[in-house]
This record gives structure tokens, C-alpha cells and sequence, in this order.
């Protein structure tokens, strides 16, 4: 059905019957536009709350929530003969396969492409303004898709993220086709393609918070612990964790160890309500934090090591001078040319040719075309270590780096 008020051109349909009818009137298209509306900022299970699509003749906003899964929308982006342009897609492709198991097939990346062409400001918002004079209203950057009902200001928002996507690939390929750098992109996309997510642990969330790694091993016993009973708690609320107690609030637990909730409630950032209402579930995830034995303390994961170089950071310095110089020639960011992750990965190989540098997995072809002559001739110099593997790590001291 049409949202009331809502803009003309774009429909906002909620019944199975109305969805099906749309997509049944765009199967055959060539070229789809589609982004995602999560609520990872108010609730603890992100999901899929709105789905915008645009063709070249149609615009719609689809609302999951009431219906079943649009299994012919799955059918049109896992289509090899439908491009799929989405801007910055990395967090829709992990929500469609999260919430619909689909893997997206030829993508159009706006933002990669944004980047590709030095754009500096590759953001929607900025890149709608620029080619077409469309200004966003940022008041709903942070709106809680999961409401309903939606406002009218929420739905045209939305439908702005598709509705120009097709024109914005359009001028962006032929800027890419002009700079010779399509088959940079398509590179850049196929990868996106091949984007797969390995489930996360939720046992393990303590160790990904930042400044876990300053925290003694005893510390991160107690960290684990009211880690565990915070997402606990969001996940019944279905709240999101930030919003239940603060990250830097665990850590200052972590660290202080209270044993009353008097203590508890000085920490700075600690929610007030939460110490009444829950003030006892923290203490006694404190308590069986310090009650884990010492040989069952958690540390972080050892890490592979590569051997210890004295020359590393003069190749790395090297290829950066490479990278620099190459960037300020065809007018990129220097870490979209080549990030300093990459630079190291060839340092660590000391490539002797072409065919070496491009056994190199983390390097694109078009990286090497730029500037893979380059690579092997200022490594040229430096002693080769071929099949160097990472050694494994010793028993290092818990404050690793």
C-alpha cells in the first residue's frame, strides 16, 4: 500500500501482496538500487528494518517487519545478470545474509568508486550534494528504524539513500572509464562479492573492548564476567550494549573490583537506575571474576610473529615513499592506493618479481600495475627470505603488544 503523505514517486509497502506485485513489476531489471536501515544504535539484535529499492522507473521502501521473507528480492541480487548499487555495502551484504542468507552478485560500490576517483568527501550525503544538490537531513542519521510507526520525515529520508543511486553509478562509471580505472573498481567489487563472515563468539566480546589490553589478567577475569552479565542484560532488553552500561564503565569495574554498591555507584558513567535495579548481578559478576583460578585466567590469543627484522622498517619506509609518490600522481588518499597493512605484507616477502608480488593476497592487481615495478626495485637491495612463514609465538608476558 502507499504510506500516507508519503513522496509520490516512491511507494511504501507492508503485505505480502503488495511487495510481490512490485517486485513481480521489476523482475528483468538490469540495474538495482538497494540500502538497508538497521537499529544497531538502539538495539542489541540488529536486524533489517527497512529496505529501500529504486529502479530507473520505480521507487519503494519495503518494511520486513509484517511480512515474509521477499524471497524474489533474494532472486534479483543473487541474479549474475542484476547489478546491485549500493553505497558503502559492507553493512548491508552482512545484514542481508544475517536476516536472508543471500549473497549479493555483481555490486556497485558508490562509495569505493567515490574513493577510486580521489574524492575526499565520499560520504552520501556529501556525494549527493555535489552531483545532484540534494542535502540530507542529517536529524534522522541516528532515527530508530525499528519504530513504527514511521514518520513522514523518516520514510522520505529514507528513500533518499536509493533514489539517486542510479544516477550517481551512472556518472561515476563514466568518470572511472575515463580515468582508465574501471577495472580498478570491478576489482574492488568482485572482492565484495566474495565477502564471507565468520560467526563472532559472544564469549569472547570482553577481549575486542577497547583498552582490554591494558587491563591485568586477574582484571580481565572480572572484565569477562560483567561483560557477559551487561550483554545478558541488553540482549533481554534488546537494548543496545553502550546503552545498558558503557564500555569504559567495565573497564573501570574491571579495575576498581567494588564490593558494595555504594562503591559501585562512584564509578563515573555507571547508570543509577542500573545499580538499583541490578547493583547485586554486578557485584557478583565482580565476585566470580576473582574467584577464577589462577591457571584458568583468560589472556588474549597469542599471535603469529614474523621473525624478528632489523631492516623491516626501512622496506617499509621504502614502499611508503613508493606508495606516497604514486598516490600524488594519480591524485588519491594514499591509504586507499595502498594501506600500511599491505605495504608490510610486501615488506615481510621481499618480492624478487612481478609474479612474486602477485602472490601476495592482500595486494590488488590494479595496486600491482601502479606500482609493482616499483616494489620489487627499491626492495631489490634487501636480503630475500621466500616462504617466510610467521613463526609462533612465544610464551610472551601478558601485556603484549
Amino acid at each position: 500500500m502507499s504510506h500516507k503523505g508519503a513522496t509520490p514517486a516512491v511507494r511504501y509497502l507492508d503485505s505480502n501482496d503488495a511487495v510481490g506485485k512490485f517486485l513481480g513489476g521489476i523482475r528483468g531489471t538490469p540495474l538495482l538500487a538497494l540500502d538497508t536501515e538497521g537499529a544497531s544504535f538502539h538495539r542489541f539484535i540488529d536486524r533489517i528494518y527497512l529496505l529501500q529499492l529504486s529502479t530507473r522507473d520505480a521507487h519503494a521502501i519495503i518494511d520486513p517487519l509484517p511480512i515474509a521473507s521477499p524471497v524474489a528480492l533474494g532472486a534479483l541480487l543473487e541474479d549474475p545478470n542484476v547489478e546491485v548499487v549500493f553505497h558503502d555495502a559492507d553493512y548491508d551484504l552482512r545484514l542481508l545474509y544475517q536476516d536472508y542468507g543471500w549473497h549479493v552478485r555483481r555490486i556497485f560500490d558508490t562509495r569505493i568508486a567515490a574513493q577510486l576517483l580521489g574524492v575526499k568527501a565520499f560520504g552520501l550525503a556529501a556525494l549527493l550534494e555535489q552531483h545532484f544538490g540534494v542535502k540530507l537531513d542529517k536529524k534522522h542519521q541516528r532515527a530508530d528504524w525499528s519504530m513504527r510507526p514511521l514518520t513522514q520525515g523518516m520514510l522520505d529520508y529514507a528513500a533518499q539513500d536509493t533514489m539517486h543511486l542510479l544516477q550517481l553509478r551512472d556518472e561515476m562509471k563514466e568518470q572511472l572509464e575515463r580515468k582508465q580505472r574501471w577495472s580498478w573498481a570491478r576489482e574492488e567489487f568482485d572482492r565484495l562479492e566474495g565477502t564471507r563472515w565468520a560467526p563472532e563468539d559472544p564469549t569472547e566480546a570482553f577481549l575486542r573492548i577497547k583498552g582490554a589490553r591494558d587491563l591485568t589478567r586477574r582484571e580481565l577475569a572480572v572484565l569477562r564476567e560483567v561483560t557477559l552479565w551487561r550483554d545478558a542484560t541488553a540482549h533481554a532488553l534488546d537494548r543496545s550494549t553502550f546503552r545498558v552500561v558503557a564500555n569504559d564503565v567495565l573497564l573501570e569495574i574491571a579495575r576498581l573490583q567494588p564490593a558494595t554498591t555504594d562503591t559501585l555507584a562512584t564509578i563515573k558513567g555507571m547508570p543509577r537506575g542500573m545499580v538499583d535495579r541490578a547493583g547485586r548481578d554486578v557485584l557478583d559478576a565482580v565476585q566470580r571474576g576473582l574467584a577464577v583460578p589462577e591457571a584458568q585466567l583468560p589472556r588474549f590469543p597469542k599471535s603469529a610473529k614474523w621473525e624478528k627484522d632489523p631492516e623491516f622498517d626501512d622496506k617499509v619506509g621504502r614502499l611508503k615513499a613508493v606508495r606516497d609518490a604514486a598516490a600524488a600522481r594519480l591524485e588519491l588518499d594514499p591509504g586507499v592506493l595502498g594501506s600500511r597493512e599491505r605495504l608490510e605484507a610486501v615488506a615481510r616477502r621481499v618480492p624478487r618479481s612481478l609474479e612474486e608480488l602477485a602472490a601476495i593476497s592482500e595486494l590488488r592487481r590494479w595496486q600491482i600495475a601502479e606500482m609493482g615495478e616499483a616494489f620489487v626495485k627499491v626492495l631489490a637491495d634487501f636480503k630475500s627470505k621466500p616462504g617466510k612463514a610467521p613463526s609462533a609465538a612465544p610464551d610472551a608476558p601478558y601485556l603484549d603488544s
